[in-house]
């Protein structure tokens, strides 16, 4: 077995995300024109989709601004007016 150790006179500090992936999902819908529209991501599941928009929504604030909801495993976003 190989290894090696290597003295450090610290640890990194941690990098944190800023923001999240699903992020533009939402900022593309707010700038769209559009009020219900579906959203597809690659091998993502709806329900999963939905869980992390509303994460999102949540952590942004915008619960009175957007909506999901899933209808036939078809996540849809949707403006609250």
């Amino acid at each position: 077995m190989k290894f090696s150790l290597k003295p450090v006179k610290k640890k990194p500090s941690r990098r944190y995300r800023k923001g999240s992936k699903y992020d533009p999902i939402i900022d593309a819908f707010l700038g769209a024109s559009e009020d219900l529209v579906e959203v597809n991501v690659e091998g993502r599941d709806a329900n999963y989709l939905r869980t992390q928009l509303n994460k999102r929504i949540e952590a942004k604030d915008l619960r009175t601004e957007v909506k999901t909801s899933v209808v036939n495993n078809v996540l849809y976003l949707e403006k609250v007016k």
